[in-house]
Order: C-alpha cells, then structure tokens, then sequence
C-alpha cells in the first residue's frame, strides 16, 4: 500500500488514495499504521475516496489512532486538498469534499505554481446542545455552563463544526494540565459521542492561545475544527472580533466567522513530509 505522509501545523496524517488502492479493517489499520512506534506514526489515516454524492467532487474519511472515525478534521482536510491538486487528481482550487460532517470546500491559494495555503469553507456553526450532540440539556446555545469533573467546576461553550467541542477558557493556557483534564470531559455522561476539548487563553480582540484534547487522538499539535470552534466561543462570549489568529502548539491559523453568511473560514497552511509503502 502507497501512502504519503502529511501535517498541517505539525497534526499529522496518512494519507491513502482509495481511487487505487483497495483496503479492508480501516479501524484496525489506522491503528497500526498510526502508532508512532511500530508503525508510520500519525494522529489520523485519512482516505481519498470518489464521491458519493453528485454536488461533490471527492470524498474523505478520516480514522483516529484509537480506531474510532471522526466526522470531520479542518487540518485534515487542508492536506488532503493540497495532496488531490498536486498528484493531479483534479485541476480545480475550490473543491468540494464530502464528509461525515457535510460537503466541506477547501480553497487551494497557489503563488508562483506552489499551493501557498488552503482557506476552508467550514459552513455554519452548530450551536444548540442537541446538534453538538448533549445529553439532558435542553435545546440552547450552551455558552457559559457550569461543568463539574474531578472536584473542579469549569464554565463550558460548546460547538460542532460537524464534530463535537467543548471549549473552556483558561488564563494560563500554557501551565493547564491538559491531559488530566481533557480525557475526563472528552468521555464525560454530558457528551453521549464523546467530544474533543480545547483550553484557551484569550491574548486580545484578535488573538487566542489553544491547546487541544482532541477525540480518539489525546493531545495534538493543532486542531482546525478545534480552532473554528474556539472563535466561535470567544465571539459568543463577547471576548473578541469576529476574524481571530488562533496560536496553536504546531502554528498559527486564521479563523472568520463571517457575519454575511454565518461560514466560518480557516486559513493555514499543508505540508507533505515523505511517501513510503505500507507492508502488512
């Protein structure tokens, strides 16, 4: 099996085109294949697969290290349309993906023949508890609410980006302890699909520290769709504009929540490391 490897701010992934390759046991491969030291070594294995619908022009799946298949990955979906423009899959620079989390278009931004970085069309947020989806909670925006884990209260917003997010801010992000919290609210009785976490740090009006307890994977580098929901969450909380430069761990990306047509937009960058065959 050929596979390329890629990262988006250091949020890695394999990267295997189903369009000639045939594979069975996803979840077992993404397991071995992902595990960073028997295996190539990644946070996700994501698949290039035709469309299944006609207003699409790929699709993508992504599965986690722990087997599990998310819905959606924002730095994921970068790299795999920087991977489908240069192996000549397709000449267009606005492509529609088709996802678990609906049909998502990254925009490839190409200077001097190079793709530069990819903008992403993440569509409109999902803010009522049931969409996120929230166990025993009303149907509302869940902005501000007390969660109790461990002895310790935390104030919660939650968001899907066609993926589950809970965001809590912090005033320290750099000192939080991130993998002692995160897992406890990733699996938490509030979140019956589970969900990933971020812990911000708000720097201004224009700028938000992020670490991320992502779903499936633990801590990453980055998270695309973690970042969106973030913004979203400081807006809601009234703690920034509406475009944002979210630092993460592995880079920075740039998120707008446009108030024209409720889209939020990523923008940042995809890198291809090496090529390699898999032997089972």
């Amino acid at each position: 099996m050929k596979f390329t490897k890629m990262h988006g701010l250091g949020n890695d992934f394999v990267i295997v085109n189903l369009l000639e390759e045939k594979l069975t046991n996803l979840g077992q491969l993404a397991r071995e294949i992902c595990d960073r030291h028997f295996g190539v070594g990644a946070d996700g294995l994501v698949l290039v697969l035709p469309a299944e619908k006609d207003e699409a022009d790929f699709r993508m799946r992504i599965f986690n290290p722990d087997g599990s298949e998310p819905e959606m990955c924002g730095n994921a979906i970068r790299c795999f349309a920087k991977y489908l423009y240069e192996r000549k899959l397709t000449d267009k620079t606005k492509v529609k993906v088709e996802t678990l989390a609906g049909i998502i278009i990254p925009e490839l931004i190409i200077e001097a023949g190079q793709v530069e970085v990819v903008k992403v069309d993440m569509g409109q947020p999902r803010l009522k508890s049931q969409e996120i989806p929230m166990a025993g909670v009303e149907q509302k925006q869940v902005v501000k609410q007390p969660l109790e884990v461990a002895g310790q209260e935390y104030e919660i917003t939650a968001v899907s980006m066609g993926n589950p997010h809970c965001v809590i801010f912090v005033d320290q992000v750099d000192d939080f302890p991130v993998s002692e919290v995160g897992p406890l609210i990733e699996k938490h009785s509030l979140f019956p699909v589970k969900t990933n976490v971020e812990f911000i740090e708000v720097v201004n009006s224009d700028e938000l520290k992020m670490r991320v307890w992502e779903r499936g994977a633990g801590v990453t580098l980055a998270c695309g769709t973690g970042a969106c929901a973030s913004t979203v969450a400081a807006i809601l909380n009234q703690l920034t504009d509406r475009e944002v430069m979210v630092h993460l761990l592995g880079g920075d990306l740039l998120i707008e929540w446009a108030e024209d047509n409720n889209h939020v937009y990523m923008t940042g960058p995809a890198e291809e490391v090496f090529v390699g065959e898999w032997k089972e």
